[in-house]
């Protein structure tokens, strides 16, 4: 068997991660599948006999989004094509999510104030004001909400996608729910335009209040807000799992035909004996050949005071020679160390699942199609029952857009991943969910 990590683009609610996870444990030879939505990874373990990396990468492509497999080097580093860590790409995530809900809220609190402004008694320009000013009124509204539509079209593109490869997701409720809005409010433009030109002002009074842009404008602006709260929340867990990576040595001082050479700690092998001098961390696990030396452990095992190290003694990689000199010999490299197996255990960790998170994922699968079809079943039911077009389109917007849970398949992977940042920036590791 063999176990494989990937980093998978384009996933933005559970039943997204629910669509990859689904598509992937389809294949032959797949025996476990965990697809971690808040770091944006997934975790297969197969059968080399019956599968390759490509297929699985292929898989995923089918099911509308991207992945790309993580190859490592000796210390566990990513090399995947990506030159940034998982808290970097987290920062860049959370600074354009920062860009886009202030835009948003710049263009939807004006647009709410003038859709809003005559039925709560708020000041406007008489030019607002008015049947006979309903095309100003409602053509503002309009461009007000256009940059809102511009800086969330990624809504757009991931729900629309998702619906040709009959996987909707969140994205599709909240594109299928905006999108309405949008297509009624143009639709009501068009009336205003006609009841103007042909003198009936009843038209004009009826679609001047049935616009719906401002609806389209701050259902984008306040899921946006809660997608800048979750990338919030993903940085400042990902900068405490940073902090641990930061801990890894940069370059070791090898032992050879008698000369000392530096080296990146990389090139260190099993075997090397290697120099570490007062205030030097120590690259790798080892014993100690010659010397004596005062570590501090802090840093892996919480103990405040540095440790005597003499002959024969073992060392940690990672920790600090406070005072003394010493040769030594590495015995383990790469994964194989202390802080790499550590890393590697809260890594574990955030792409595990508690039961409840598994639950929610079978929900999120299924969600959204139900959702869609009791969208349509309104609608018709409502014109069945003699209403309007108008009044059934009404009926089945608001059913889309209140049905856009994505904490469903984030409460519980947040409070694990949070945890777990948490629990490593205070000496605390969690092996699973």
């Amino acid at each position: 068997m063999t176990q494989e990590r990937y980093d998978v683009t384009g996933m933005t609610c559970a039943a997204c991660q629910a669509h990859v996870q689904k598509a992937v444990n389809a294949l032959p030879g797949v025996r476990q599948v965990s697809v971690n939505l808040l770091t944006n990874s997934m975790t297969v373990e197969y059968d080399e006999s019956d599968l390759n990396s490509h297929q699985i990468v292929q898989a995923v492509e089918r099911a509308g989004y991207s992945a790309t497999a993580r190859a490592r080097e000796a210390t566990g580093k990513v090399i995947s094509g990506l030159t940034e860590t998982p808290a970097d790409r987290a920062r860049r995530q959370y600074r354009a999510m920062r860009c886009r809900v202030i835009w948003s809220f710049v263009f939807a609190v004006p647009l709410f104030y003038l859709a809003m402004g005559h039925m709560m008694g708020w000041p406007l320009p008489d030019i607002m004001l008015g049947d006979g000013n309903a095309m100003i009124y409602a053509f503002t509204q309009f461009l007000l909400l256009l940059p809102i539509l511009a800086v969330n079209a990624q809504y757009f593109k991931g729900g629309f996608t998702s619906l040709l490869h009959r996987a909707p997701n969140m994205d599709a409720l909240i594109a299928l729910g905006a999108g309405a809005s949008v297509a009624y409010g143009v639709y009501a433009l068009y009336k205003i335009a006609f009841g103007l030109g042909h003198g009936d002002m009843a038209m004009v009074a009826q679609f001047s209040h049935d616009l719906y842009f401002e609806g389209a404008g701050t259902i984008l602006a306040l899921i946006t807000l809660g997608k800048f709260f979750e990338a919030r929340a993903k940085g400042r867990t990902s900068d405490a799992i940073d902090a641990l990576l930061d801990l890894r040595p940069k370059r070791a001082v090898v032992l050879r035909d008698g000369a000392e050479t530096a080296i990146p700690v990389e090139q260190v092998q099993v075997g090397d004996v290697l120099v570490v001098r007062t205030g030097e961390s120590i690259p790798v696990d080892g014993i100690v050949l010659s010397g004596t030396a005062a570590v501090d452990e802090s840093a892996i095992t919480g103990e405040s005071v540095p440790v005597d190290k003499q002959v024969g003694d073992t060392l940690i990689g990672a920790t600090i020679s406070r005072s003394g000199y010493i040769t030594m010999r590495a015995t383990k490299v790469g994964e194989e160390t202390a802080l790499a197996q550590i890393i590697r255990l809260i890594d574990e960790a955030t792409s595990s699942k508690a039961p409840i998170a598994k639950l929610a994922d079978r929900v999120a699968g299924v969600f959204v199609p139900v959702v869609i079809a009791i969208a349509v079943v309104t609608a018709v039911v409502w014109l069945l029952v003699g209403q309007t077009p108008e009044f059934a389109l009404t009926m089945a917007v608001s059913v889309l857009v209140v049905s856009c849970p994505c904490a469903l398949g984030l409460a519980t992977p947040t409070a694990i991943m949070v945890g777990t940042g948490r629990g490593a920036a205070n000496g605390i590791l969690i092996k699973s969910a």
